[in-house]
């Protein structure tokens, strides 16, 4: 009766640790392997957009629908916003474009947005950049399009001095929030090898955002160029950060690295050329594919809120990318959207 006992004891603790590991998930593969859809969104023009390029997406699943924002080149290389939702990406490419440049966001300048709900406040942010500070718009209401606030700036006094001590000639870009149970933390790139940090307190967000600090370098900038995410794994102490670089044959593409905390340290995790994270080399595409690049994009998340909460099962990215053989100036080139998914789940 005791060996019976024990056993049903031994059997009790299997069936508990086995719980615990399924709750925690996976760990993340150290290479990946990734699907290509074709294009699933591309320019839409109308009366007064005459766009070229649709890039830089942010995306979230909220309600039964994905709601996408993105950057839009025109004709003339200027920027602007659009949004558009769905319900099923066979659906993305007929969505309606609604231009943000016809609302309180307003024209000029103002592009890569990434979007989030502030549970804290009950409210809709989205984060852009404008050429020289970084700036937020908010809403109640992410699917109404006319709904969205003026703009605010984060930085009151502008560019960070670290900032400006190491920027060089590269370009403050690519806004991206984070937030844990206590602070938010804003990165941003410098298209010079320097991914930045800033962070302010939960309770005070979006206001007081400072201490600076340069998150990770690498002394070749086009190995650390821009487009960074920052995302929580669910159910795992653990975060994964991904930034865009320049290949060796010019082509964009993802490195990434693990942290126990947003602030780090980070581990390399699947970083070099040769097992990148996102790589034309490392997807499997239908047919020619439609791009060599894998360029700035968004995991699709399994919340919606400042957390930045993924699955590590079964990942996909939108993506863009662009005709292999476009050689026009950077602000014309012919950017589409892609969906990427992971081929080789461990989950």
């Amino acid at each position: 009766m005791r060996i019976r006992s024990l056993l049903t004891c031994l059997s009790l603790v299997a069936a508990s640790l086995a719980a615990v590991a399924t709750e925690a998930g996976a760990a993340l593969p150290t290479s990946f392997q990734w699907r290509s859809s074709n294009v699933v969104i591309g320019p839409k023009s109308d009366a007064t957009h005459n766009i070229r390029a649709v890039k830089d997406p942010t995306v979230v699943h909220h309600n039964g629908r994905y709601h996408v924002f993105a950057s839009t080149t025109n004709n003339n290389g200027a920027y602007s916003m659009v949004y558009l939702n769905f319900t099923d990406w066979s659906q993305a490419n007929s969505a309606q474009h609604h231009y943000l440049d016809t609302t309180a966001i307003g024209t000029g300048y103002k592009t890569a947005p990434h979007v989030f709900y502030f549970a804290p406040q009950r409210l809709w942010y989205l984060v852009f950049q404008t050429g020289d500070n970084a700036a937020y718009a908010t809403t109640r209401d992410i699917g109404n399009p006319r709904s969205w606030s003026a703009p605010k700036k984060f930085y009151a006094n502008g560019m960070p001095q670290i900032i400006r001590d190491n920027i060089g000639n590269g370009h403050w870009v690519d806004f991206w929030v984070v937030c844990d149970n206590a602070r938010c933390h804003l990165f941003s790139s410098d298209d010079n090898g320097q991914l930045y940090r800033s962070e302010t307190s939960l309770a005070n967000f979006p206001n007081g955002m400072g201490n600076t600090v340069i998150a990770m370098r690498d002394p070749d900038k086009f190995k650390l160029f821009e487009a960074p995410n920052v995302y929580k794994i669910s159910g795992r102490e653990e975060y994964l950060l991904i930034v865009e670089a320049i290949g060796s044959d010019g082509r964009r593409y993802f490195r990434s690295w693990t942290g126990p905390a947003i602030t780090g340290p980070w581990k390399a995790l699947a970083d070099t050329e040769a097992n990148p994270f996102a790589r034309a080399g490392n997807t499997t595409f239908t047919g020619t594919p439609w791009t060599k690049d894998i360029s700035h994009g968004e995991l699709i998340r399994n919340g919606i809120d400042q957390n930045m909460t993924i699955s590590e099962c079964n990942l996909r990215y939108l993506y863009q990318g662009k005709d292999p053989a476009a050689n026009d100036p950077y602000n014309l080139l012919p950017w589409r959207l892609g969906l990427l998914t992971q081929t080789n789940s461990t989950c």
